[in-house]
């Protein structure tokens, strides 16, 4: 079987690309209390809008999917599923409401991944929640034509609970020496789990649970207020290319994980600046300022054509109401341009029309 170790992380050189991620994803840390103190209100509303963003993108880059109108109400607990596709998100949601609450007091070990498996199955009918796999599986990919690619082979499912014990302790290892920066340690971990593919099904949504789990426990909470998940769901085909660069001998020790990491620092990093943007948005205006005010400033920035959800996400200082109004003064005064109608309505800026 494969041996784990991440002590050979130590001797590696990383190129500058890696390492400027580190550095600047460093530099957004030690900000990130000021920002928690600047808008504690605006912030509550990031983290409501970052928790149905993460639960619809990780279950959506899965085929698990269902209407906006119910993924907001299943977030929100004010309804109870109607098939296995709800059944699926709403215990994605409960898993990550608990590693937003508890990820101090949930440590990296095998008998606390299977408890989280375990509850991200609860409300389905499956037998193998909160246990590894009995059956070979593989990592595929499904192509818009529909026909699925195999992407890697993982570990024999005899082989599978040592595997992860050993990931878990070598992490842990690894963090206590400190020899090597955790944000590349966690992608490893992160590369690891995702070869092992220790579960029957749910493998790629915990493999994102535990991505929050590690980076907030080395105190990066990012993902608490911007979607990891979505940033991820975003950009799938690079998240492919670089597991399948990384994956590469895996199964002999000889992999390279360095195209993983750099994918997942580049994510982390443009989730900071995001969230630095979304803070600095509403600590821009003061008690004085209108909605009005802050709406315009939000979409004279922006190219293209948004919608008022996206706007409501931008200026999470403001209500649906508020937005609404300052869209239709917007509108009204000639800066917007409204196309289309009801629920299909979206805007652009005036000035982008010839």
């Amino acid at each position: 079987m494969r041996q784990f170790d991440y002590s050979y992380l130590a001797d590696r050189t990383w190129d500058n690309e890696i390492m400027s991620y580190i550095s600047k994803i460093h530099e957004y840390k030690g900000k990130q209390e000021l920002f928690l103190r600047q808008r504690p209100v605006e912030l509550n509303r990031l983290i409501e809008i970052a928790k149905i963003q993460s639960t619809e993108a990780s279950n959506r880059i899965e085929g698990i999917i269902t209407t906006n109108a119910r993924l907001k109400q299943l977030v929100a607990d004010k309804t109870t599923p109607k098939n296995r596709d709800e059944q699926e998100i709403l215990g994605y949601r409960n898993v990550l409401n608990l590693v937003h609450e508890n990820y101090d007091f949930m440590p990296v070990r095998s008998n606390y991944i299977l408890q989280m498996h375990r509850d991200l199955l609860k409300f389905t009918n499956y037998s193998y929640g909160g246990q590894f796999k009995t059956t070979p599986n593989e990592i595929d990919m499904m192509l818009e034509n529909g026909k699925k690619v195999v992407l890697f082979k993982p570990l024999e499912p005899y082989e599978t609970p040592a595997a992860i014990e050993a990931i878990c302790n070598k992490y842990q290892e690894a963090l206590n020496k400190e020899f090597v920066d955790e944000l590349i340690l966690i992608p490893c971990f992160l590369l690891d789990f995702l070869c092992i593919h220790p579960f029957n099904d749910g493998n790629g949504r915990m493999s994102r649970l535990l991505t929050l789990l590690l980076l907030y426990r080395s105190g990066y909470l990012v993902g608490q207020y911007i979607s990891i998940e979505k940033a991820i769901a975003d950009t799938k085909e690079a998240y492919y290319d670089a597991l399948r660069s990384a994956d590469q001998g895996w199964h002999e020790g000889t992999n390279d994980p360095k195209q993983f990491i750099k994918y997942m620092l580049s994510i982390i990093f443009s989730c900071y600046k995001e969230f630095e943007a979304r803070v600095s948005m509403a600590y821009a205006f003061g008690a004085k300022s209108t909605s009005y005010d802050v709406v315009k400033t939000y979409v004279c920035n922006r190219i293209g054509k948004f919608s008022k959800q996206e706007v409501l996400i931008g200026c999470p200082s403001l209500g649906s109401s508020s937005v609404e109004s300052a869209l239709k003064k917007l509108v009204d005064d000639g800066t917007l341009i409204r196309i289309g109608a009801g629920r299909k309505t979206l805007y652009v800026r005036a000035d982008s029309v010839e």
